[in-house]
């Protein structure tokens, strides 16, 4: 079942009430105030400094397993709280997991970076520009890839992504549609992260990303091939809202919707939530021995 992804941008208290999702309004406010079951919820995002959350929803959003993000002033995700372990072997898995070889965390890395260039292709074909470089690059990609390929195929991807003619310069803190990326990997991080813990794996802990200000390093190794389809959702936004310099309430609808977009993996359509699940479980396997492959999706 796909998880529901709730936003919340106006002032509001947020309480459990028989293993429902409460939510109450101001007096002053002309918002309804209803329940919404709280197993239904798999990402809560709250953009309001006036919102109040109950601990006992936090402990109940937790034991299903639930990602809370909580943005800042700029109305960005700031911070992402999930479950400690959400897996009935998590010890298992954990050690697993801290006991994965070098060799296997080169050849996965690959595996994803392989992964990644080739959606970053497909979207450049459909956006109708040139993928030979990112095709050529593919096939050069070594275990670990030692000669950083991702880089490379990334500032050609950044070069052509928004059309030949548009300037644009990927940065955290860069102007639109930067800001608009950010939000959309905010949540797909969220997902991944989610996904990961629901595996029984720590997010911390990465196979190629090791920056120790990192604390979601094994998230950000895994999102990597899914950010394309990020990139084509923040495409038809900005688009569709070509005067827009800020991040409307209307524009974080359309980006929320990035946990039910469709998404194929091994021939078979999925929500993209649902599919990183498939992908996590399967990274699952390859610590544990059983497998030796990353399952993830193909940008058509």
């Amino acid at each position: 079942m796909i998880k529901r992804t709730l936003y919340f941008g106006n002032p509001c208290y947020l309480r459990k009430k028989d293993l429902q999702l409460k939510i109450e309004y101001p007096e002053e406010s002309d918002l309804v105030s209803k329940t919404i079951p709280i197993e239904d919820v798999g990402i809560m995002v709250l953009d309001n400094p006036h919102i109040t959350i109950s601990h006992a929803l936090i402990s109940e959003l937790a034991e299903n397993n639930a990602a809370i993000i909580s943005c800042d002033g700029k109305h960005l995700p700031f911070g992402l709280m999930l479950p400690m372990f959400s897996h009935h072997a998590f010890t298992e898995k954990l050690q697993q997991q801290i006991s994965c070889s070098v060799p296997l965390k080169k050849n996965l890395w690959q595996q994803t970076v392989v992964a990644k260039i080739a959606n970053q292709a497909a979207l450049l074909r459909q956006r109708g520009a040139c993928d030979k470089k990112l095709q050529f690059l593919l096939k050069k990609v070594k275990s670990g890839d030692p000669e950083n390929v991702e880089g490379r195929a990334a500032a050609h991807y950044w070069d052509r992504i928004f059309g030949s003619d548009a300037y644009f310069v990927r940065h955290r803190f860069g102007e639109m549609p930067n800001a608009l990326l950010n939000y959309g990997y905010a949540i797909l991080l969220a997902i991944v992260a989610r996904s990961l813990t629901a595996s029984g794996m720590v997010p911390a802990l990465g196979i190629h990303h090791r920056n120790k200000y990192n604390p979601w390093c094994l998230a950000s190794d895994i999102m990597e091939p899914f950010r394309p389809y990020v990139d084509k959702v923040v495409i038809d936004v900005a688009e569709k809202f070509p005067d827009e310099y800020e991040l409307t309430t209307e524009i974080k609808r359309e980006l929320l919707q990035i946990p039910a977009i469709d998404i194929t993996i091994e021939g078979k359509s999925s929500p993209l939530m649902v599919g990183v699940q498939r992908t996590t479980a399967s990274l699952s396997a390859c610590f544990a021995g059983t497998a030796r492959k990353l399952i993830y999706p193909e940008l058509n």
